[in-house]
Parts: structure tokens; C-alpha cells; sequence
């Protein structure tokens, strides 16, 4: 089994012509056949490390490009040294898997989730688990009730009518302070006037009367490097929609998809387009459940240089169409305004209407019932920093720190980003509570438990076969910036990341995001000398609304591939890494310190809620088995790696 199984690459690939020349970017990804895994499996018996004319002959043996044959002979290698998870973290305590301080035994509390049936076999015997395997991988898109066909003229009619009553509403929840905004007291955020909101926009089907119904609204304005133009077409784009939505988002839209456009607007431009969708919203941890709904995005422009945008959810007759865990969208969205500079004043309202079906966990209460969560500064705060992200990938070589001469040029500065984008947004996915991801729960870490699913990899980009992914959510009495300031540092890596195995960390590239120090990609190398032919991509980045530190082990061959700036989309990541937010808890003076640039619009959060995950590719073969072992060791794995950032933090172990 192979622990975040990065740049080896030969888990999968597409069949074509042996020279393995640019029409690897045209062909279509498979993954390899038993066949041919069974015969590369008996050479690298043979021969662990083929010459080029072997590597060419098994080319043109089993129809696989050289350089696809190049590849998982390196991946094999890797897993060889690698070898198990438990290893791994035998070498990352100091001592063997037997000798570990007590996580508790592995309990799993729903067997029927995605795990399969144990059989009532002990855990000592190591049993192999035939897995009830999702289709596809963690981005699979969920099959919907409604696919967007069929839609008749009354209907489409009636749409049009909903977004434009709708847009008029999201104008005046923009432009109107009082009375239907007010400045609250404690941390001078916006907040709805529910009593003035209900009697300006009455509705004759409200469901505030249900006490377990609640709104969520909030008000947020900032400057955005990125003109108006520029940012209505990445929202209004239905052809790739799914690509630059999320991408603009990924730490919020877990899912999207353009179901049906009921009007393409005026004279070919964006104006008057009117969309039909499917979305899901996340938080970035197992515990909070992911808000999904279909929704209308009417797009107009309001004068030269000033556009809104406005989702609202449209509920289908007799609810038919209904998502399992829906939430009802009121009026949101934005209005953007060009400034000088191809800059924009975008002006943010984000408004939902929310049944609590179930209670909401307690580590989150407070951010997501101060409307933090999945607020308009959240949003906003993201975009602000992902058009930063943008900025820097359209400047030539000035945002590059390269320590070690290994990027030449600005096409390997942005292939580089391009990967590390890739990274973050298989993290994110990875950790997503939507249908498509069921998560079963292992006790003994703490009550939240360690979370686990697991799913079948066939993207390319992605490790072909089997990955199991665990997560876990703790609490620290620490600030958001003390805690993504530990991450970052690589003096304190070592004493939390395994890919180390305990060894110093260089640095040797470095590309910039944006201007605050915190927002790069890094290429590190560990001090390891058994493993000198393995790196580690890291993009860290942070915002008023939280953080990420997202780490990949990539091979040397394959980081060569990006850094000249060829294309990366083939390299095959398995990211794991640290979610860091806010607690949403008002500071009640515990001396907990945090820079006013990140946490003014947060309600000066005194504590963290990070998210711990990682990602292990249980196997690459065809058949799907999961021995007990793995899920006992990535607990303890994780379990460990909690206890040693609470020593690291001074924070009590309990």
C-alpha cells in the first residue's frame, strides 16, 4: 500500500502510439488492463530498473507510451521503499505499529456504508474486505433527479419571472442600509433585519413560522483584482462552467453543473443569460453536511462597467425534484463594478434559508449560526485571494523564488501552478460530505472520531485503483494564524509530517499567490537519503475566512515535467493536508493572537477548527480488497499526528 502516492505516475494511462509525443494531451485516459499490469509486475521481478530499449519493448508489447512505462516503474519503486502505511508510521513515531500509545480499537459505528461487512473476523487476522466501491472518483458528479431536459415554454416562462423578481430583491438588499441592515455591536458585520426584511419582501409560502427553520444572511464589500468582464464571464460560462466555477471556489462549490440555459442574453453577450443549475457547498471537514439545491443565475448589466449576478433556488412542482439534504437559497449573489486599473468593487449578499434536520455539530455552532460558515465574507475573501492566484500566474517570473535554478522559464512557473491548482482542488474533494462521499465513522481519537471513505480512482491526474481517505476535525485554543504559521514553518515540520520521517525540510522553489508571505507554492526537499528521488509540493494560502496547507509527495522525473513546462494534467497527485478556520466564537480576551488583515471580517476568533486529512492509495490493482490493518493504521496515524501538533502547541492532549 502507498501512502499519498504522488508523482510516480504509473498507476494509469492512455493507450497510444509508443513515442509518447503530444497526442498524450488529445487521448482520451484508460486505465491499465490486468494484463498489462500482470506483465509489468513479472518484469519489474526481473528487472526493477529497465533500460530504455526494455522500457521500449514493453512499449510496444502492451501499447503504453515510453514514457507511461518510465513512470510506473518509478511509482513501483517508490511503493517498494515506501512499502506500507504502517511502516510509514512506525518510522514517523520511532517505533514499530505494536508499540504505539493505545488510539482505542477500531469501531465501526455503520458497516454499510461503502466498507462492506467485516464477517465478525477479528482485527488480528487481517482480514480482506470486499469494498461496495463508489463509481468513478471523489469528483463524480451525482446522478440528479432532474437533468434539465424537457423544460416547456410555461415553465421557462416561469423562471424568468422568479430570477427577475429576484434580481430586483438582490439590488435593494445591496444598495439599502437601514432598515433592512444594521451594524452589529459586537463585531460590526452586517446583519439582516428579519422583521423590516419580512415586511418590505412578504412571502405567502415563508417557512419562518417552522421553529427549526432559521435564515442565514450577510453583507460583505471589497476591491477584486479582476474587471467586471472578466469575472461575469467565469460565472456565466455554461460550456466549462463546472471547471471555472469551481475553480474560482473550490473551497466552497463542491459541485456544480449547468442543467439547462433558458436564455443566452443579449446581442451574444452576457446580459439577460438566465441559467438553470445544480450546486453543492461545503465546509472543509466530514462534519458539516454539504448544502445542495437546484437554482436559477440570471446575469444583467446594470450600466457600463456594472453587472449583478443572482442565484436563487427554484423549487420544482410538488417539490418533485427535491435534493436529499436541500437548502433553500434566497436571493444572493453580487454586483460588480469596474474601478480604474482593471480592477472591480464587488459588493457580496448571501441568503439562505435553512431546516436544521439534524443538529448542527457543536464544533461548528458558532460559525455556521453567525452566518461565517458560508457567508458573504467567505466568499468574497476567496475571490479576493483566487484573483490575487490569477494575477500571479498571468506575471512573468517576477513572482518566482527559485532557490535552485530548477524553473527556467515563466511556462514552467505556470505548469507548476497549474499542478498545485490540481492539488488543491483534489483536496477539497476529497473531503466533501455530498451523496457521493459516504463517510464511516472510527471511534477512540476523540468524540468527533476519525472519518474515513473510500473510493475507485479512474481520472487521470489521479493514482489509478483504491483510495482510502480519513479525516478528523479538533479544536485548539490557538489563533488561526499561530496554527497555518506552525504549518508552514519547516523548522517545526518534522514534528508532524511523515513524509519527513523526522528529517530537516528545504525549500527549494517558491512561487508567490499573491502579497501576503503566506499565499505560495513551495517545492521542498527532506533531508532523507533514502528517498532522494522524492519531493513534496506544497501550496499554502490563507484569507480572512481561514487557511489550507496542502502537501503532495511528487517524484523528481515528474516535478522535471512541470517545471519545463509541459503540460502537467497527467501527473498524478494524492494530496493530504490541514483545513484551518476560525471557531466563530466571539474573543473573550484569552490572548490569543491573530494579524487584523486576516481575521478582522471573522469576529476576531480566539480559537481553530482544523481539519486533519490524508489520502493513501490502498492499491492499484484491479481487484478491490482492503485489509482491516490499513484502516487500523491510518487511525493511529492520524490519531498520533493530532497528539503531536497538541505537544507541538502546548495545548492539553485531551
Amino acid at each position: 500500500m502507498e501512502y499519498g502516492s504522488g508523482g510516480g505516475g504509473g498507476s494509469g494511462g492512455s493507450g497510444g502510439d509508443p513515442d509518447g509525443s503530444d497526442s498524450r494531451r488529445k487521448k482520451r485516459y484508460h486505465r491499465h488492463t490486468a494484463h498489462q499490469i500482470q506483465r509489468l509486475e513479472g518484469m519489474f521481478k526481473e528487472c526493477p530498473h529497465p533500460d530504455e530499449k526494455q522500457r521500449l519493448q514493453l512499449s510496444r508489447e502492451l501499447a503504453l507510451a515510453p514514457r507511461q512505462i518510465k513512470f510506473w516503474f518509478q511509482n513501483r519503486r517508490t511503493q517498494m521503499k515506501l512499502d506500507r502505511v504502517s511502516s510509514i508510521a512506525a518510522k514517523y513515531i520511532g517505533r514499530p505499529i505494536s508499540q504505539l500509545p493505545p488510539v482505542q480499537p477500531v469501531h465501526i459505528s455503520s458497516l454499510d456504508l461503502s466498507m462492506g461487512s467485516f464477517g465478525g473476523q477479528g482485527m488480528g487476522s487481517g482480514p480482506s474486505l470486499d469494498l461496495d466501491l463508489l463509481p468513478g472518483s471523489s469528483s463524480a458528479m451525482p446522478i440528479l433527479p432532474f437533468q434539465g431536459t424537457g423544460i416547456s415554454d410555461m415553465d421557462k416562462s416561469l423562471m424568468a419571472d422568479v430570477a427577475g423578481n429576484a434580481l430586483d430583491e438582490l439590488l435593494r438588499l445591496l444598495q439599502t442600509n437601514e432598515p433592512l441592515w444594521m451594524k452589529s455591536t459586537t463585531d460590526g458585520r452586517d446583519v439582516l433585519n428579519l422583521e423590516s426584511y419580512e415586511r418590505i419582501f412578504p412571502r405567502a409560502n415563508s417557512h419562518l413560522k417552522n421553529p427549526n427553520v432559521r435564515i442565514e444572511a450577510s453583507r460583505d464589500s471589497g476591491v477584486v483584482i479582476m474587471n467586471s468582464l472578466a469575472l461575469v464571464d467565469i460565472f456565466m460560462d455554461s460550456f466549462s462552467l463546472q471547471n471555472k466555477w469551481m475553480e474560482l471556489f473550490p473551497t466552497i462549490v463542491s459541485m456544480a453543473r449547468t442543467l439547462e440555459v433558458l436564455s443566452s442574453g443579449m446581442m451574444g453577450g452576457q446580459s439577460g443569460s438566465l441559467q438553470l443549475m445544480y450546486g453543492e457547498l461545503q465546509v472543509l471537514s466530514p462534519l458539516v453536511p454539504t448544502r445542495e439545491f437546484y437554482f436559477l443565475r440570471y446575469c444583467q448589466q446594470i450600466e457600463q462597467g456594472s453587472w449583478a449576478i443572482v442565484d436563487v433556488s427554484y423549487d420544482f412542482p410538488d417539490n418533485q425534484f427535491a435534493p436529499q439534504n436541500p437548502s433553500h437559497r434566497l436571493p444572493s449573489g453580487c454586483l460588480i463594478q469596474d474601478m480604474p486599473n482593471g480592477y472591480s468593487k464587488v459588493t457580496w449578499v448571501e441568503h439562505v434559508e435553512i431546516e436544521d434536520k439534524t443538529p448542527t455539530h457543536r464544533l461548528y455552532r458558532d460559525l455556521i449560526h453567525r452566518g461565517l460558515a458560508f457567508g458573504a465574507e467567505r466568499w468574497l475573501a476567496t475571490l479576493q485571494r483566487m484573483c490575487e492566484r490569477f494575477a500571479c500566474l498571468m506575471v512573468k517570473g517576477t513572482s518566482t523564488r527559485d532557490l535552485g535554478g530548477v524553473i527556467p522559464s515563466p511556462d514552467g512557473k505556470r505548469s507548476m501552478m497549474k499542478l498545485a491548482q490540481r492539488m488543491v482542488n483534489n483536496f477539497c474533494a476529497s473531503i466533501s460530505t455530498s451523496n457521493g462521499h459516504r463517510w464511516t465513522t472510527l471511534s477512540g481519537l476523540n468524540e468527533v472520531g476519525v472519518r474515513v471513505t473510500i473510493h475507485k480512482n479512474t481520472d487521470p491526474g489521479q493514482p489509478n485503483g483504491v483510495v482510502l481517505s480519513a479525516a478528523t476535525t479538533i479544536w485548539l485554543p490557538v489563533s488561526p494564524q499561530n496554527v497555518f504559521n506552525f504549518f508552514r514553518d519547516e523548522r517545526t515540520r518534522p514534528q508532524w509530517d511523515v513524509l519527513s520521517n523526522g528529517n530537516a525540510v528545504q525549500e527549494v522553489a517558491h512561487i508567490a499567490n499573491g502579497p501576503h508571505p503566506g499565499n505560495c507554492i513551495s517545492v521542498l526537499r527532506a533531508f532523507n537519503t533514502s528517498q532522494n528521488n522524492m519531493l513534496i509540493l506544497q501550496e499554502s494560502c490563507i484569507d480572512s475566512s481561514g487557511s489550507l496547507v496542502i502537501y503532495c509527495p511528487v517524484d523528481l522525473p515528474a516535478i522535471n515535467i512541470a517545471m519545463s513546462g509541459e503540460d502537467p494534467s497527467y501527473i498524478p497527485l494524492l494530496p493530504s493536508g490541514f483545513s484551518i478556520s476560525p471557531d466563530g466564537r466571539l474573543d473573550q480576551g484569552d490572548g490569543a493572537s491573530s494579524s487584523s488583515s486576516t481575521t478582522a471580517s471573522m469576529g476576531k476568533s480566539g480559537g481553530s477548527l482544523i481539519t486533519v486529512v490524508f489520502q493513501i492509495l490502498v492499491s492499484s490493482l484491479p481487484s478491490a480488497k482492503l485489509n482491516l490493518e490499513s484502516v487500523t493504521t491510518v487511525n493511529n496515524l492520524i490519531g498520533n499526528t493530532v497528539q503531536q501538533i497538541k505537544a507541538a502547541l502546548n495545548c492539553p492532549s485531551s
